[in-house]
């Protein structure tokens, strides 16, 4: 297919998830898309080469239409050293000014750009953050929550106490260590809202990754807020839970602007209470969210299902969200209080006599999919028919990943690629996620005596005995006599146990 347009992309890290997913979205597309060397990216902890990168940018941005721009990336050299660094605000802004270089060399480029609210994990580990916040990183987590209570004068006199016991805890160069870091971020994101503000960048997406409704990322959030409200750009600067999904969301806007569409999405829930539940790791209802992930992909809700381009059906939780590796012992909120015989329904109705698009976001837990309904969906021989399906990680990761592909579907329908990404989600999100994960941590593990922060390396023994796992799984649980998913690659990308590395790809009972 003759390319369209060129968006040249810069992912927030290394990880499929980031570098491959968007990437994969526009594939048997009119669009294409271009994404630095993954030497360039750096390895986690190590960052990316921040000159090379923005040089390859300025090489590229001359011929391209578009450009996503991750700045974590570009600045601090990933997601995690994004957490590390020690840089100066105004080391910061020197390579800010660079944007500007990319609008000289071509006017008529745009450029979408992101940039995240500095994550405050409420666990002490250190496989992400600093060293020291494997030590202190609950307490840590705990001041700077209990402290924003106590601004909005709601803090309780046991959490008051609390916070006295607390402060006396935390060494305090950790401390002024982490918080100067958080002051760093929030002054950059500042000055790159100001690049909104000249039209530099034409769209923006302030993510908060792991957020919660008080804490430290909550009240960096009100700034931020505050800021773009001040520079009167709320129209071009969004602000709601994500971060590893924002790729394949940028992508699907760019690619509708580029196609002058504004798709309309109409969603349906499993249950009733699942539009007003706050997922876990978030730190507002779903529906809002919701309409933010349909308007970032740039779409707009529809009041009804004949009136919609695409519909959503969102598989929620009856009432408060589990983890995807607990769901065997699910409650009565997810067995009572929620309806999968009539979601499954839904989506052969929307499929085969509405002949729509249909989209199944797949957030009844958390870090998984839900292994029953993907059941049921095999049943239906609704798998294959969908224009989009996740289930993984965060419930914004997983609607920002199945709303773009969803978007993308619209437009070109079911191509090759499609089916493939299809395959990937249904191995790594029900497979891995929800089943081979916790197999290999519990039972596997600890006979080699590895740990789950740290395994053999990328291609090792562990990524031999996933790929083993996933072969099974996808044989019992997804494959069926006309579909067959195979696995063409495995890896641990960070060499530890909460992602995994796959390609797969789609075989239809008619070419075996």
């Amino acid at each position: 297919m003759k390319p369209f347009k060129k968006i040249l992309f810069i992912p927030l890290d290394e990880r499929p998830c980031n570098y491959y997913f968007p990437a994969a979205l526009a594939e048997g597309t009119d669009v294409e898309v271009i994404s630095p060397p993954l030497e360039m990216m750096g390895l986690k902890k190590k960052p990316g080469n921040t000159e090379q990168l923005w040089a390859w940018v300025k090489e590229h941005a001359r011929e391209a239409d578009g450009a996503i721009l991750s700045l974590d990336t570009l600045l601090y050299g990933g997601i995690i050293p994004s957490r590390l660094h020690q840089l100066s605000i105004e080391d910061c802004e020197t390579q800010l000014q660079q944007l500007v270089q990319l609008k000289e060399a071509n006017p008529a480029l745009q450029i979408y750009a992101f940039s995240l609210i500095m994550r405050c994990p409420r666990y002490s580990s250190s496989d992400e953050e600093p060293d020291y916040y494997g030590d202190y990183g609950t307490e840590i987590f705990q001041q700077g929550y209990i402290g924003h209570r106590m601004e909005l004068g709601i803090a309780t006199e046991e959490e008051r106490l609390k916070k006295e016991q607390i402060d006396a805890i935390i060494p305090q160069e950790y401390l002024e260590d982490y918080l100067s870091r958080r002051a760093v971020n929030i002054e950059v994101n500042k000055k790159i809202i100001k690049y909104v503000k000249d039209k530099t960048i034409d769209f923006m997406i302030v993510p908060q990754d792991d957020s919660a409704p008080f804490g430290l990322t909550a009240i960096d959030q009100q700034k931020v807020r505050e800021y773009v409200h001040e520079l009167g750009v709320e129209l071009n600067v969004y602000m709601y839970p994500g971060a590893d999904e924002v790729g394949c969301t940028l992508m699907a806007r760019m690619i509708n602007a580029f196609k002058g569409r504004k798709p309309l999405i109409y969603p349906h829930f499993s249950s009733i209470q699942g539009p007003f539940i706050t997922p876990l790791y978030e730190d507002r209802m779903l529906y809002e969210s919701l309409k933010y992930q349909i308007i970032a992909a740039g779409g707009l809700l529809s009041s009804s299902m004949q009136e919609a381009d695409v519909v959503l059906l969102v598989n929620t939780p009856g009432d408060t969200m589990m983890e995807a590796n607990s769901q065997q012992q699910a409650n009565v909120g997810y067995n009572v209080f929620r309806n999968l015989v009539e979601f499954a329904e839904m989506a052969d109705y929307v499929i085969r006599h509405l002949k729509k698009p249909c989209v199944v976001a797949d957030i009844a837990f958390a870090n998984g999919a839900d292994l029953n309904l993907v059941r049921i969906l095999r049943e239906k021989q609704l798998l294959f028919q969908l224009a989009g399906y996740a289930g993984w990680n965060t419930s914004s990761n997983t609607l920002g990943t199945c709303i773009a592909q969803g978007m993308i579907y619209d437009i070109y329908g079911e191509t090759e690629q499609h089916l493939n990404f299809l395959s990937l989600r249904y191995t790594e999100d029900a497979g891995y996620c929800s089943r081979v994960r916790k197999y290999i941590a519990e039972h596997k593990l600890p006979e080699i005596q590895l740990s789950y922060f740290l395994v053999d390396g990328q291609r090792g023994q562990v990524s031999q005995m996933v790929c083993e796992q996933l072969t099974q799984f996808i044989e019992q649980h997804i494959n069926d006599d006309q579909y067959r998913v195979v696995i063409d690659d495995c890896y641990m990308p960070w060499s530890r146990m909460f992602e995994v590395g796959l390609r797969t790809h789609l075989v239809k009972s008619k070419t075996l």
